[in-house]
């Protein structure tokens, strides 16, 4: 039969309801049972009292850096699983920039052979679009999809010749992968370090343009255009980005694109005094970035957010800014930072926050969502509006800490994570 457990007093979140739902939740044996006002916890049931809480589909990050192989002092695929747990994502897609990145399907299997045996919730391994991401031949593309690949690409960098990421397009369009793509134009971006502006000037920092990102976004999905190639735009960051990106939507292209919470969150002024924990690529552009890009989320133009998680070591972020490198955590912190800058205010509600980060990523990489209905996979997490969470290194649990929200205390604590009807997390 299953244990039976009945969470009692919650609202539900869900993507299609701008209202939170009173509703009761009753699991067994896995499977969502019944959900409806005023249920009785059957006998035998453990009752979990959910009274002012919020009660969401699971997330799912479609766009991390797991580290492993090759640099585990950063990431494990272990240290990284748990992460996701402790921010409330039971699902991940894994970059393959490693080392050896993964562009074979005998390479992805390993992976996957790891995750096996180390994480406790699902991994995906995505494979590179050229080998070891070079830019120059294709990858393994059909033993890569054979293993299971959820899409291709070679995130981190960008595909240089137009000519290699056409054949890409033709190749992936017959294996029906999807070619996620990393935007920059490297002769633009040079060795900047942050957004070219005002700020930057200032600082005395080298910058990149906003229009290097913008000019490859403009081109990638133009030869998608051409090649009929589903492309999808990775962690966009400024408001042309987001115009060009309308524009093919509107033009019935197949491109779909993601935003990450630190994107959606800080600007080129957070860098302050050269903390390196806001130095990320693409670089944080400026505040009316940030604001469009949180309208087209609203809107839906953005399909997905992800959060990029891309770990460093202590040594190497408290590096000089422009040696220091790229990139932030963000599985344990995405959904707590989400609530507290925009839905607490109302920016956007619990049924934005789940359309993007549960249901449409899953969509995008041919999983199903996970809805709290009656019949549905008991897969959800139990989250508190009226606790806080302090995000100190004790509390993380992804190995490595470069997040500018290090020892800040944010509003909600994710105090349960349920997958397949057991406890993954319980606080």
């Amino acid at each position: 039969m299953g244990e039976l457990i009945l969470f009692k007093g919650g609202q539900v979140a869900a993507e299609d309801s701008a209202q939170l739902q009173q509703l009761d939740v009753l699991i067994e044996g896995g499977k969502i049972s019944e959900v409806a006002a005023g249920l009785t916890a059957p006998e035998g049931a453990k009752a979990v009292d959910c009274a002012g809480c919020v009660l969401a589909p699971a997330m799912f990050d479609m766009h991390v850096h797991a580290r492993e192989p090759g640099r585990e002092d950063k990431e494990t695929i272990a240290t990284c699983s748990e992460a996701a747990i402790n921010g409330g994502v039971t699902g991940l897609v894994l970059m393959p920039n490693t080392l050896p990145a993964i562009d074979s399907g005998g390479l992805l299997q390993s992976v996957l052979d790891i995750a096996a045996e180390k994480s406790r919730i699902p991994i995906f391994q995505a494979g590179c679009i050229t080998k070891g991401r070079a830019g120059k031949e294709l990858a393994g593309i059909a033993g890569m999809k054979n293993k299971g690949a959820p899409l291709l690409t070679d995130d981190g960098d960008s595909i240089a010749d137009a000519m290699v990421l056409l054949r890409a397009m033709e190749y992936s369009k017959r294996f029906d992968l999807m070619l996620a793509m990393h935007c920059e134009t490297q002769e633009l971006s040079g060795k900047g370090a942050m957004n070219e502006g005002a700020v930057s000037y200032r600082l005395g920092i080298p910058g990149i343009p906003a229009c290097s990102e913008e000019i490859c976004i403009s081109r990638d999905i133009r030869l998608a255009q051409y090649t009929g190639a589903h492309v999808h735009i990775q962690h966009v960051s400024s408001a042309e980005g987001v115009a060009t990106i309308r524009r093919f939507k509107e033009a019935g292209v197949r491109v779909t694109c993601e935003v990450t919470p630190h994107h959606l969150i800080f600007n080129e002024q957070h860098v302050g005094d050269y903390d390196t924990h806001y130095k990320m690529n693409p670089p944080l552009r400026t505040a009316e970035d940030s604001g469009s890009l949180q309208q087209a989320l609203v809107d839906g133009l953005i399909d997905v957010i992800a959060t990029d998680h891309a770990p460093h070591t202590e040594f190497e972020k408290n590096s000089d800014f422009g040696s220091a490198p790229f990139g932030i955590t963000g599985l344990d912190t995405a959904v707590v930072s989400l609530y507290h800058h925009f839905v607490k205010s109302g920016v956007f509600g619990w049924d934005v926050l789940v359309k993007r980060y549960s249901a449409e990523p899953r969509r995008l990489t041919n999983l199903q969502p996970v809805p709290i209905v009656e019949g549905g996979v008991a897969e959800f997490i139990v989250f508190d509006p009226n606790r806080k969470t302090l995000f100190s290194k004790d509390f993380m649990q992804s190995k490595s800490s470069n997040t500018p929200f290090l020892d800040q205390e944010l509003d909600g604590q994710i105090i349960s994570v349920i997958k397949d009807g057991e406890f993954l997390l319980s606080r």
